[in-house]
């Protein structure tokens, strides 16, 4: 067995991260050491979520971790996800690994079903409530080259923008 590695996260506006990713086709071992990579670079960020395309690997793919705030470790893989239901709405605070230092008030559905498959290729189906639902939305979005801030009212998303843009001169100079 390889040793795991922790993966450079990309961070907006890096172009690999406005690409829709392909389709996971087979579960090889690749895949599995990209996955383990992948749950190591999470806990060394440290999030609750990272997709594919956020450490450069355009596949529909997401890895996360709900237990890590009680202390706990439960280590999910979703491939080829996507939400086949989804109700109500939630507005509450969101950050992303690919935009350092940078939390808003997204709106999101409250309630979420979700199809994909595990590792093993075996069909997960998934209802999601509260915090879970917000992650799996924003997790997909990575997969389909959306970012959160997209999410923002016009307003919000040119601020973000302006901030942006600031933090990179100023990060030039």
């Amino acid at each position: 067995m390889s040793a795991m590695s922790i993966l450079r996260i990309h961070e907006f506006p890096d172009e690999v991260l406005r690409r829709p990713a392909d389709p996971v086709g087979n579960v090889d071992g690749r895949l599995q050491a990209l996955i383990d990579d992948m749950f190591e670079t999470l806990y060394a960020a440290p999030g609750l979520g990272l997709a594919a395309p956020q450490v450069g690997a355009p596949l529909q793919l997401f890895v996360y971790d709900m237990g890590i705030r009680e202390g706990e470790r439960e280590r999910k893989i979703i491939l080829n996800p996507t939400i086949v239901e989804q109700e109500g709405e939630i507005a509450e605070e969101e950050g992303c690994l690919s935009i350092p230092d940078y939390r808003e008030i997204v709106k999101r559905a409250a309630k979420v079903f979700l199809k994909g498959y595990d590792r093993d290729g075996r069909e997960l189906q998934i209802e999601a409530h509260g915090l879970e639902a917000r992650l799996f939305q924003h997790e997909l979005d990575h997969l389909n080259g959306v970012l959160m801030f997209e999410r923002l009212s016009p307003l919000k998303r040119d601020l973000f923008q302006r901030r942006l843009k600031k933090r990179l001169k100023t990060a030039g100079e």
